[in-house]
């Protein structure tokens, strides 16, 4: 509760959290608030041209370019935004933990055999390899998250790793080496609990990365695939009505920069609160 006392003393952090609740709702009770199914084409949602039609009092944001409503293939691409974005994050925070904490605190052949695997796969560009990781397996919702995991984990493993030895060499930590304390009581009681801050606060930053992630290689072609929508693929099916249906690019594109925005937002505020040092910057 403290935390969150504190959380709202921000108020652009606090915005953000109104607009990421107000998206995980939306998300979770989409049959609830979406008009019509996703998928539902509709044989008035097209001009006599067959083009898509403008926002209007039936469409809302008007059609896309199979005359599905926009509004709908939004609320239910939310949903593949934020399962990509938790759970691949969340993997991806698993992984770089278990790397940097077991590089860090047993160091030895064990610490420089992880860590230049680390250095290694940071050498490769992370949405170069994100391609061709989503090239070789076919690409599904569970895939992607695999993929965008697999290339996210490096930077979180790095930051744990150096954080892990500096806590290792404080003076807490030798004492309780001194007094005979079992490793498992060290990692888990005294390690653990100083590193939670840096974890919740990739948690919530790298959610934002993710969701742009996935929104680039859904565009590409090689993310969720149709008919499930995403913000990424739906920008990808009508971008060539680009100029003469803009709202088709343009809303999507917003809605994935306002939702990363405001993880960056919150992310932001978690590290100024839970590292002190960082207050007013």
């Amino acid at each position: 509760m403290n935390l969150i006392r504190q959380l709202l003393e921000y108020k652009l952090a606090s915005l953000g959290a109104v607009i990421i609740l107000l998206v995980v709702v939306v998300s979770i009770f989409a049959p609830f608030f979406a008009p019509f199914s996703p998928d539902e084409q509709f044989f008035e949602g097209l001009t006599m041209e067959g083009a898509p039609l403008s926002p209007n009092s039936q469409f809302w944001l008007g059609t896309d370019l199979l005359g599905r409503d926009l509004f709908s293939r939004l609320i239910y691409g939310s949903q593949t935004s934020l399962i990509i974005g938790v759970f691949a994050n969340g993997i991806a925070v698993f992984i770089g933990a278990l790397v940097g904490i077991t590089a860090g605190f047993y160091q030895g052949w064990i610490g420089t055999i992880l860590m230049r695997f680390t250095d290694l796969m940071m050498a490769f560009p992370a949405l170069l390899l994100a391609i061709v990781l989503a090239a070789i397996f076919k690409p599904s919702l569970w895939i992607v998250v695999m993929v965008i995991a697999m290339v996210n984990w490096v930077q979180i493993a790095r930051v744990i790793y150096t954080e892990t030895l500096a806590l290792s060499a404080r003076d807490f930590i030798e004492a309780e080496r001194a007094i005979g304390a079992s490793k498992s009581r060290i990692l888990f009681s005294h390690l653990l609990p100083h590193l939670v801050p840096t974890l919740m606060v990739w948690g919530t930053l790298g959610v934002a990365t993710t969701v742009l992630l996935e929104a680039t290689l859904s565009y590409l072609g090689i993310g969720v695939q149709p008919p499930q929508p995403s913000w990424g693929n739906i920008i990808f099916e009508n971008q060539t009505y680009f100029t003469s249906a803009p709202w088709l690019v343009f809303i999507p594109g917003t809605a994935i920069i306002v939702l990363a925005l405001s993880f960056n937002l919150v992310g932001d505020a978690l590290r100024n609160i839970l590292d002190p040092t960082l207050k007013g910057n």
